[in-house]
């Protein structure tokens, strides 16, 4: 069971290097990326050339703690990202799915951030 497990992050990352070669974030352009685990579900906006975190939403978060990592949770965590985005006047973003497959909760964050007007 280990060694599957093992197998199926190796894979993850694999798709993650893939991907992140391609995918950058500007200042104008920032980056979205997702990270989900069975309990919690994070999102950071990322400036790649300053280095620096614009924008967060975890479920990790005192206000949040209610939010549980499913489908109907991410579409929350989506909405609430593209709040503070909207707020920070970002309006375009890089979806960063960071190696997961796009479909399930990666998908529910991203329709819940295009529901509130963030374009990517």
């Amino acid at each position: 069971m280990l060694r599957k497990l093992l197998e199926k992050d190796r894979k993850r990352l694999s798709r993650k290097i893939h991907i992140r070669k391609r995918l950058s974030g500007t200042a104008e352009k920032p980056r979205m990326t997702v990270t989900r685990s069975n309990r919690n579900l994070s999102i950071q906006v990322i400036d790649d050339i300053k280095g620096h975190t614009l924008v967060s939403a975890s479920t990790l978060e005192k206000e949040l703690k209610d939010i549980k990592a499913t489908v109907a949770g991410g579409a929350q965590l989506g909405e609430i990202i593209g709040k503070r985005l909207l707020e920070k006047d970002i309006k375009t973003i890089v979806f960063d799915r960071n190696g997961y497959l796009y479909h399930g909760v990666v998908k529910a964050i991203a329709d819940g951030a295009r529901k509130t007007g963030v374009q990517f």
